[in-house]
């Protein structure tokens, strides 16, 4: 019967408003005091039921909840006749409650939009050899599916035929398609814009990517920050506070209306309910622009964090190299790249796929004799002629002449922290090419947001050699530059930041870097939705984008601000209240419980202000 009545509060509410309309009218248009009395005797008596149902539950577990002290202020306001105030406060909580829950809804709806995203049915390819719709559930690891255009893709898995345009904004939080082809791996949850492609799965039901976010959204949005704990502890004290003091006023000065207008002014509502919805709102929106942040612990520590330290490949670099300098010393350049790639397709070196993706579709030529030189390079025949592809070690064992100018360009090559390809064909060098990780687009401007986001240090911690990663850390403007370090040396390096005081957040790619993310106070992983990254560290970036940094830290920031704020205008309202209670003329139940309940609102609202939070560009 509880659990009846409580699903039908808004029911009751309403009829509640609508007595207590009837009243007014009866009493102001027909002059009728039966109407006016009785209206609001049945209003108190039908809007208490659902409030005091609340206030026994919390106090079968020993809480003394907002809902005690509103149960015993309407009962003593209805004792002693004050049907008024009995009928419009039971109203007016009640219609407090229901915008509550409508709005903290609507801070919940980036998680919303997520399940609602999800697939419910896939082409499962069976043993006849047709595609059949099954339910998502039915799908296991190796079964072969078809999506079709418009269709959302039912699990994680790899394209084994055709290609396509998939919009996978649910996973990334970027709108643009992603060119999909065999090979390609596909996410759950994302939807093929255009084609046709078929694919394996490998990972299904809540094992998907887009399973794992739902469920890291719901658990970070349903964790506790230290502020909360503290308005948790804070609650439980002062509503027992709030009915000694009114016990106190009743004692001393035989005043039963003026305490129980306290029970009612004293109820800490918004205090209870502002710093969670701040903290729901910003996780909702974070989760929106592909920033997963894993609770509101996180939210307050990533907010005052001093220094952001960085691995360097793959999180500032984009971790495959690519031939970013060339210089030719032939007059037939063509043939002398058709040689090049001819020779470089017998390796399976990260250098000779560059160089191959470098030059493109070229002529191919057959490649006889060949032989590895290791730590040097290849040496082949290709028509009789003798090619040589590798560093400078390999060309000097050659007897290759590098003359005056290929020195100095290699010495420029080397400066720009190039790995240096070079290609002598006959014992003459035709070509010399600079290989090296590219910075990340914008990588530069990013940084720069984080500064005037109050970072004090940005930090780079590589294996690279120290020149290289002195070329990075000048180009990008970074505070302090590390190289040649191990796992275990970036480690140290974060455990002495935070000894000196620091707040430290570090930014790696949630494979290698795994101890620094989990040492770190916040660990930030360019995740690219893989399970590494989910599990080990604080904040993930969907899609390795490293645009998305400056906005999560400062979604955190504003989080924060919120939340303060939202404590500031809760404890505020209360302080005049209460103040206007013991030194005003005009303050009683029903002006108290309108303002205590549009504070309420207010809290709500302005939590809310976070779900279109966009840092600035400037």
């Amino acid at each position: 019967m509880q659990r009846w009545i409580l699903s039908k509060r808004n029911q009751v509410m309403l009829i509640s408003g609508i007595l207590i309309a009837a009243a007014f009218i009866g009493k102001v248009g027909f002059k009728s005091e039966a109407v006016f009395s009785w209206g609001l005797i049945i209003a108190s008596i039908l809007g208490l039921v659902p409030i005091a149902i609340q206030a026994y539950q919390a106090l079968k577990v020993k809480v003394v909840s907002i809902d005690v002290l509103v149960t015993i202020a309407v009962s003593g306001a209805f004792i002693i006749r004050n049907f008024e105030e009995s009928a419009i406060v039971t109203f007016l909580f009640l219609f407090g409650a229901f915008l509550e829950q409508r709005t903290l809804n609507k801070t919940r709806s980036a998680i919303k939009e997520l399940i609602e995203m999800a697939p419910e049915s896939a082409f499962k390819l069976k043993e006849n050899g047709e595609f059949e719709e099954v339910d998502v559930d039915e799908v296991e690891v190796g079964d072969i599916l078809l999506v079709k255009t418009g269709a959302k893709i039912p699990v994680d898995g790899k394209v084994i035929s055709g290609e396509g345009y998939v919009n996978e904004a649910s996973i990334t939080g970027e709108s643009v398609p992603v060119g999909k082809k065999v090979e390609s791996g596909v996410y759950a949850g994302t939807i093929l814009e255009n084609g046709t492609i078929k694919i394996v799965a490998n990972r299904v039901g809540e094992d998907t990517t887009f399973g794992r976010i739902i469920e890291l959204v719901e658990e970070a949005q349903d964790s506790k920050s230290e502020a909360e704990r503290f308005i948790d502890r804070f609650s439980k004290y002062y509503t027992p506070a709030v009915l000694v003091l009114a016990f106190i006023v009743w004692l001393f000065l035989q005043d039963i209306e003026l305490a129980i207008t306290i029970l009612v002014l004293g109820c800490p509502g918004a205090l209870v309910i502002g710093v969670p919805v701040s903290n729901v709102a910003g996780i909702g929106n974070g989760a929106r622009n592909g920033v997963l942040l894993k609770g509101s612990e996180v939210i307050q520590d990533f907010s005052k964090v001093d220094a952001v330290v960085f691995d360097k490949t793959g999180t500032l670099t984009i971790g495959n190299p690519k031939v970013a300098d060339m210089e030719s010393y032939t007059n037939d350049t063509d043939e002398a790249l058709s040689y090049l790639a001819s020779v470089e397709r017998e390796s399976d070196h990260p250098l000779a796929k560059a160089v191959v993706e470098y030059i493109g579709d070229t002529k191919q030529y057959h490649v006889e004799n060949t032989d590895v030189i290791k730590g040097g390079g290849i040496v082949a025949q290709i028509d009789g002629r003798r090619v040589a592809v590798g560093n400078v070690a390999l060309m000097e064992k050659e007897n290759i002449i590098l003359n005056q100018k290929a020195r100095d360009d290699i010495d420029r090559f080397e400066r720009k922290g190039n790995s240096l390809v070079l290609t002598a064909i006959d014992g003459e060098l035709q070509l010399l090419m600079g290989i090296r990780d590219q910075i990340r687009p914008r990588v530069k401007e990013d940084l720069q947001r984080l500064k005037k986001l109050g970072v004090k240090n940005l930090i780079v911690l590589s294996g690279d050699n120290q020149g290289t990663v002195d070329l990075v850390a000048e180009e990008l403007g970074l505070t302090e530059a590390h190289g040649n370090m191990l796992p275990e040396d970036k480690s140290a390096y974060i455990d002495k930041l935070q000894k000196d005081g620091q707040i430290v957040a570090f930014v790696g790619d949630g494979v290698n870097d795994s101890p620094s993310l989990a040492l770190a106070d916040i660990g930030i992983a360019m995740g690219g939705g893989t399970d590494v990254a989910i599990e080990t560290s604080d904040v993930v970036l969907m899609n390795s984008d490293f645009s998305r940094l400056p906005h999560a830290l400062g979604l955190t920031k504003a989080t924060a601000a919120n939340m303060l704020q939202n404590i500031i205008i809760a404890v505020g309202v209360v302080l005049v209240l209460l103040t206007a209670v013991f030194f005003s003329q005009w303050m009683n139940m029903s002006i108290g419980m309108l303002v205590h309940e549009a504070s309420i609102l207010i809290v709500i609202l302005n939590g809310m202000r976070l779900l279109r939070y966009r840092l600035s560009n400037n």
